[in-house]
């Protein structure tokens, strides 16, 4: 195994090193919430990449379960109604 000759000064060992600093990473910003994202990378904010829609977000799982709530408390208001009409019919053809 070959072994060096002689000692590298620190100078030469630390010129070495010198270029391993750290590099600026790259920003890009997303075509349609403008939030800084990597680039060639979903934005997690929006979900979008290249402007078409790929990842449901956070947001997007809290709207729809929104809506789901909505919906069904719709129903549960719409079958009172009803239940209450047909309540309501068989009291007042027992009372005549």
């Amino acid at each position: 195994m070959p072994v060096p000759k002689r000692k590298h000064s620190r100078a030469r060992r630390d010129l070495k090193h010198a270029n391993k600093g750290l590099d600026f990473t790259q920003v890009a910003y997303c075509q349609t919430s403008q939030e800084p994202c990597a680039p060639h990378a979903v934005c997690l904010t929006s979900g979008y990449y290249k402007g078409v829609k790929v990842l449901r977000t956070k947001a997007d799982r809290a709207h729809e379960r929104t809506q789901r709530r909505i919906l069904i408390q719709a129903k549960r208001d719409a079958r009172g109604k009803m239940g209450a009409a047909s309540v309501d019919a068989t009291s007042t053809e027992s009372a005549s």
